[in-house]
C-alpha cells in the first residue's frame, strides 16, 4: 500500500514516515503544498496524509484541488487546528477524516488501516501522467485514447503502475505475472513489456516504460525518476 505524506515539520514527517514503514507501508513524503499536490495528482497512492498548514499552498487549498480533479483518493487531514470550524470545512471539502496534533502513533495507525480497507472496496484508477488504468474493468487509456490489452499485458501494466518508479527485474516479473522461476534461456519477459511498450508508449512524446541495460524495467514519466529495488 502507497501512503503519501504532506507534511513540512521535518521530526513529523520523519516520525510518521518511519512508523509506517515499520507496519509495511510505502511512504512517501511531499514537504511542501506545490509538491504535495503534484504528486497526489500524477500518481498513485492508496491513502494520503495531508497537513493543514503547509508553506506554498495550505492543506485545504490542496484537497479542494484534487477533489476537483475527481481523485477520490481517501485523505486524512493532519492539523494542529482541532476547532469545529476548522474540522467541519476540511469535511465540506471532501476529506475523509480529521486527526488533530498532537495525536497517538496508534490512533494515526488506527484511522490509516480503517480507511485503506474501505477504499479497497471501491473502484480503484491508477494513473501515471495521462496514462489511466481502470482496475475495474481492466481498460486502459492514455490522453483519451482506449488501448486494447490482452490478459498478460493488462497484468503487466498494473504490477507496472502500482509500482511507479521502482526498478524491476526479470525474475521478478516472470514471477509475478506468469508465476514461475525465470528461465534465463527465455525472453518471454522481454516480448510482453516490448507489446505492452508499442502500445502505451509509441506515438506519444514521453515514453512511460523504459528499461536498465542488464537488470530490468521501470515506469516512469521520467527516465531519471526510478527507485532502485
Amino acid at each position: 500500500m502507497r501512503i503519501l505524506l504532506v507534511e513540512d515539520e521535518l521530526k513529523v514527517a520523519r516520525f510518521i514516515q518511519q512508523g509506517l514503514q515499520a507496519e509495511g507501508y510505502e511512504v512517501e513524503v511531499a514537504p511542501d503544498g506545490k509538491l504535495g499536490e503534484k504528486k497526489a495528482q500524477s500518481e498513485t497512492f492508496d491513502l494520503i496524509l495531508l497537513d493543514v498548514l503547509l508553506p506554498k499552498k495550505n492543506g485545504f487549498e490542496i484537497l479542494q484541488s484534487l477533489r476537483k480533479d475527481k481523485i477520490k483518493t481517501p485523505i486524512i487531514m493532519l492539523t494542529a487546528r482541532g476547532t469545529t470550524e476548522d474540522i467541519v470545512s476540511g469535511l465540506d471539502l471532501g476529506a475523509d477524516d480529521y486527526l488533530t496534533k498532537p495525536f497517538a502513533f496508534s490512533e494515526l495507525l488506527a484511522r490509516v488501516r480503517s480507511h485503506l480497507r474501505r477504499g479497497s472496496q471501491n473502484k480503484i484508477v491508477l494513473k501515471l501522467a495521462d496514462l489511466q488504468l481502470d482496475t475495474i474493468s481492466h481498460k486502459a487509456s492514455r490522453d483519451g485514447t482506449q488501448i486494447e490489452l490482452t490478459t498478460r499485458e493488462y497484468a503487466l501494466l498494473e504490477f507496472f503502475l502500482r509500482n511507479p518508479g521502482v526498478l524491476l527485474s526479470r525474475p521478478q516479473l516472470a514471477k509475478e505475472i506468469w508465476g514461475f522461476s525465470f528461465d534465463p534461456g527465455t525472453n518471454i519477459v522481454d516480448v510482453y513489456v516490448n507489446h505492452l511498450r508499442k502500445k502505451i508508449d509509441n506515438g506519444f512524446p514521453v515514453k512511460l516504460i523504459h528499461t536498465e541495460r542488464g537488470k530490468g524495467y521501470f515506469c516512469s514519466d521520467k527516465v531519471q525518476a526510478r527507485i532502485p529495488k
